[in-house]
């Protein structure tokens, strides 16, 4: 197999170079998608496309067993040199590309001997969104392994090392808007201050206490509020908060905690806050089965020397709504150390591209061991 993997390197560099160079934010990976298909679709796949969605699906042989793997597409929108712009600093665009090369490198095998191998490329991960919109579409209906893989950085995994699966934590997103009215700034009696409201909100934020051995925080980490006019008290504001939990259980107090801390301080003050969650993913729902596969795989491609423990990490993923909403899906992601600085969503992440062919390997022995172990246990 090195061989095959070693040769699509030159290929996969240009396939990497055009993702890095062309990256959309989520649910407007339209280039992405169309310049995937055309990847494919002079080979023997089978690709959907979806009319109300980004993203596609390729599939590779048929029947039973489907093993699937995907691909988060999308771009971060942040600010580089001074203007904010779609930029790939959560590795999506490593991520496409292994997956392309896992494929490319099973249609070269002529694989699978058995079943359908499936590769999804779901649009919206950053948005939490994306998953459950191909869960919808039943793209995951008759999957019978789902594998996931993430870049990892440095500080959580060395460089050329693997884990079986990534347990990560929950997060939410929420924006809250603040409704009263302005008033003069020699009147302050007149109006309840947005601005300080914030302030008591962010307060009682810190104040929340949830059991500390399970990881969590809660944050403000936008808020907005008056304009060019120094002497109006504004009235209305907007904010963002960010909330993390290693469970589920965990988020959901949490959750419950802002949701109060906002109706204390509307009825404390006579005025109307709202929170809308904007995203949302759930904290991982892992098997042990694909695990076991996965692990196997990284001994077998890369040597048991390279195989790092289970990664627990207070990120999130919305790859982990597959399991929750098919709860007979096998589930894991591959957690890829590649001397990922200075960290992800860094608007100058960099990695190690050499782990690239590595990382397909092991995908693609995971894909085939998966498949001929359902054969024969059938």
């Amino acid at each position: 197999m090195k061989g095959i993997v070693n040769q699509l390197i030159p290929y996969l560099q240009t396939v990497f170079n055009h993702l890095h160079e062309n990256p959309e934010i989520s649910w407007e990976e339209i280039q992405t998608t169309s310049y995937i298909k055309s990847l494919f679709i002079k080979k023997n796949c089978k690709i959907t496309t979806f009319n109300d969605t980004t993203g596609l699906v390729i599939d590779i042989g048929s029947g039973k067993p489907v093993i699937a793997l995907r691909a988060d597409m999308d771009a971060l929108w942040q600010e580089i040199d001074g203007s904010f712009q779609a930029n790939h600093s959560c590795g999506h665009d490593a991520h496409m590309t292994i997956v392309i090369g896992t494929l490319l490198t099973l249609l070269e095998r002529k694989q699978p001997n058995i079943g359908t191998f499936r590769f999804i490329f779901q649009p919206a991960e950053e948005k939490g969104t994306g998953a459950l919109a191909f869960v919808e579409n039943g793209v995951v209906d008759d999957v019978d392994y789902l594998y996931g893989l993430h870049l990892r950085p440095i500080e959580e995994l060395k460089n050329g090392q693997f884990a079986p699966a990534i347990q990560h934590g929950a997060a939410k997103f929420i924006e809250g808007t603040i409704k009263g009215e302005d008033a003069h700034g020699a009147r302050p009696h007149l109006n309840v201050n947005a601005i300080q409201v914030g302030a008591e909100f962010l307060q009682h934020l810190s104040n929340i206490q949830i059991n500390p051995m399970f990881p969590h925080s809660v944050k403000m980490t936008a808020f907005h509020a008056g304009d060019k006019s120094p002497n109006i008290i504004p009235g209305n504001a907007t904010f963002s908060i960010d909330v993390r939990a290693q469970t589920n259980e965990v988020m959901h107090h949490l959750t419950e905690k802002v949701e109060q801390i906002a109706k204390m301080l509307a009825t404390f003050h006579q005025i109307e806050i709202e929170l809308k969650v904007s995203a949302h993913v759930a904290a991982a729902v892992l098997d042990n089965d694909a695990i076991w596969f996965m692990k196997d795989a990284i001994k077998t491609s890369v040597g048991e020397d390279k195989l790092a423990p289970i990664i627990t990490t207070t990120g999130g993923d919305d790859f982990h709504f597959y399991t929750i909403k098919r709860p007979s899906l096998k589930a894991t992601m591959l957690a890829i150390g590649c001397d990922l600085t200075p960290g992800l969503h860094h608007p100058e992440m960099t990695f190690n591209h050499e782990i690239i062919p590595r990382a397909i390997e092991i995908i693609t022995n995971a894909m085939i061991n998966t498949a001929d172990c359902y054969e024969q246990k059938e």
